[in-house]
């Protein structure tokens, strides 16, 4: 077999190469909380995309800390109007484990489902607002901009409970609206935010 020499052996005589792929999810807004009150990403404000450019956008929710004790992180959907409103249905359940192995649960989490709610939506059972408590997850968004189907939502979050124990809380609902959903608000279940970050990205070509 006859051994092959390329005579282009400077990279400066390259005169094209293929681009490198950016990955599947697009960074569009980071908010960080310092003791406030919600956090909001509202379509066309700040910066913030949350229309049919991406069919899916995932939130991600990093060390929220809570000012109040053992308050729930929650959601909420704004479908055209100015009120975090949108009716909803959703399903929880989690996993809880005790630091001092005292406690092990797997449990249907009546408390925290609604059913045709307007109100605030727990992602979360109640995190401690100890130095080194927090919360921690994400939850996807599919295609808000649709005005044909209702808007689905997955969330799975981890927490630091306030009772010393890690508690991971899996919820899923559909805001029940055939308006386009063009904000969505987080919040403590009392008190504030005292700290933490959320991050929206979209998903592209999914």
């Amino acid at each position: 077999m006859a051994l092959v020499k390329y005579n282009n052996n400077s990279i400066s005589a390259v005169t094209s190469a293929a681009s490198i792929p950016s990955g599947a999810m697009t960074l569009i807004k980071t908010l960080t909380a310092s003791s406030s009150a919600t956090l909001s990403f509202v379509d066309g404000s700040s910066d913030v995309v949350l229309d049919s450019t991406y069919p899916i956008y995932v939130f991600k929710f990093i060390n929220i800390h809570p000012a109040t004790d053992s308050a729930k992180f929650m959601v909420n959907f704004r479908d055209g109007g100015t009120n975090y409103d949108a009716t909803k249905t959703t399903t929880a359940f989690f996993a809880a484990h005790a630091e001092d192995d005292s406690l092990t649960q797997f449990t249907y989490s009546t408390g925290d489902d609604v059913a045709q709610s307007t109100g605030n939506a727990p992602l979360s059972l109640g995190v401690g607002n100890g130095n080194d408590e927090s919360c921690s997850g994400e939850m996807f968004l599919y295609s808000p901009s649709s005005t044909t189907f209702v808007k689905h939502f997955i969330s799975t979050t981890n927490i630091y409970y306030s009772g010393n124990r890690t508690m991971q809380t899996f919820v899923a609902g559909y805001a029940n609206v055939t308006a386009a959903i063009d904000g969505v608000q987080f919040v403590m279940e009392s008190g504030n935010i005292d700290s933490g970050k959320i991050k929206l990205y979209g998903i592209k070509d999914s």
